[in-house]
């Protein structure tokens, strides 16, 4: 039996954790009496104001907002994405009040659970991607016609108006940059047109912006990679042309497990001042502090030693794009000539003095089989026993619970696959490509016979 190629596990190689940033980090933060006492004891509900500074400091510089530097009352400390989308749901909607969840397809399919969790099981549904990231006249004449239907208001709240003062009537979840598991970033046009519409229909995006700080030209060029453009993050346009003083209709989903490590269980969110004061005030965290307040002291020092982007230009940046060219010609050499389609969206792409710049990035890369193949699933189920080679088919990422999402998901994304380059070596993805394609010309002479 060959060794095992994992090409569906989304984590980053153990390899690349930055450990003596980190060592030196947890030195500096508990030799310091002020910062351990600080750290040690619970913590402020908003977080480790240090570390809000730090991060409104380090996102300001990166994404350049149009509506200027971000200040900290737009930053609260979580526990990563996954906490804190729970911790959104708790604070901003009612099953009774919150009509949809409408969730971007192919989706995250862990995220379905979360949904579930607080209380959404009948109300999850699917919106098509495009070749732009999300299909925005798809969503709004879904819209149109469920507002038409006599069944589509509730008066009734299970939460108290005077303690949740701000109930979304929709939910619209997506990875708008670099999704996962599409790969596709969404431009800027139609993140304006999205804003439009969520303030249209009380909508609050979650938009999980988890990859963006891991984006390199596509192709080999001189240019630096910090100059490699992406679009405004939702919550920046959102911010841009409304007041501080609004609820706002997007929040930003940040996490550092992908650029520090998973186990640190730190990550932030952005949103308007009003967005971010409501959810420091959930009943864990009033009860028990910001989660992760100790690790906070740790990631402030990364970031403010200049550490952190340090690792990510140096070691994380140069690694990814270069596992991600290995992926991508193996696959053009060994899958496309057997009709595999690779199928991640129109590129953005910017002109900045007479160089356009195409960016990649991420985690993943998408690949559609050819249509005489048999379902996905069938393809994965076989590479896995005869090949020893995992990766995640398409009918993982359907919105549970939604037949339509289902039945797209025949015609469109469910006949393809999630590729990651950020576990395996260089090596092992490039004799991962070559398993599959052996696979798949056995099961293309199969479909002949």
């Amino acid at each position: 039996m060959s060794k095992p190629i994992n090409l569906q596990l989304g984590w980053p190689s153990t390899r690349l954790f930055p450990v003596e940033q980190l060592a030196e980090a947890t030195q500096a933060a508990l030799s310091d009496p002020e910062v351990a006492s600080s750290a040690l004891i619970y913590g402020p509900d908003l977080g480790y104001a240090p570390l809000r500074k730090s991060i409104a400091s380090w996102l300001s510089s990166f994404y350049q907002p149009a509506a200027g530097e971000i200040p900290s009352e737009r930053i609260a400390i979580t526990g990563g994405a996954s906490q804190n989308l729970a911790n959104i749901l708790q604070v901003f909607t009612d099953p009774e009040v919150t009509q949809r969840v409408w969730m971007v397809e192919p989706t995250y399919f862990l995220a379905c659970t979360i949904f579930q969790d607080a209380g959404f099981s009948e109300k999850l549904r699917g919106v098509p991607e495009n070749d732009g990231g999300i299909d925005v006249k798809w969503l709004r004449k879904a819209l149109v016609e469920f507002e038409g239907r006599s069944d589509s208001h509730s008066s009734h709240r299970t939460k108290p108006s005077e303690q949740y003062q701000k109930i979304y009537r929709h939910v619209l979840y997506l990875t708008p940059t670099f999704s996962n598991p599409s790969a596709k970033t969404m431009g800027t046009n139609v993140r304006e047109q999205l804003i439009d519409l969520v303030r249209e229909y009380d909508i609050l995006i979650i938009s999980d912006d988890v990859y963006d700080f891991l984006r390199w030209p596509e192709e080999p060029t001189s240019e630096s990679t910090k100059l490699t453009p992406i679009p405004p993050r939702l919550s920046d346009v959102d911010r841009a042309t409304s007041s501080d003083d609004e609820w706002g209709n997007a929040i930003s989903n940040g996490s550092f497990s992908k650029i520090v490590a998973p186990g640190v269980r730190v990550g932030w969110a952005e949103g308007s001042p009003k967005q971010i004061l409501r959810l420091s005030e959930t009943g864990s965290t009033r009860s028990g502090g910001a989660p992760s307040h100790l690790t906070s002291t740790f990631i402030n020092h990364l970031l403010t030693s200049g550490s952190l982007q340090k690792h990510i230009d140096e070691v994380l940046i140069p690694t990814y794009q270069s596992r991600y060219r290995v992926l991508m010609t193996a696959i053009k050499q060994y899958l496309q000539p057997l009709g595999v389609l690779i199928t991640t969206g129109s590129p953005y792409m910017e002109t900045t003095e007479n160089t356009t710049i195409v960016p990649a990035g991420g985690f993943f890369t998408y690949i559609t089989f050819p249509p005489e193949l048999p379902s996905a699933d069938i393809i994965a189920k076989r590479a896995k026993e005869e090949y020893s080679l995992i990766f995640a088919y398409g009918e993982m990422f359907v919105v549970q619970g939604d037949k339509t999402s289902s039945e797209r998901s025949h015609k469109g994304f469910g006949r393809g696959a999630r590729l990651c380059w950020a576990w395996h070596e260089e090596k092992e993805m490039q004799e991962g490509i070559e398993r599959l394609a052996k696979l798949l010309r056995i099961m293309l002479k199969e479909c002949q016979t």
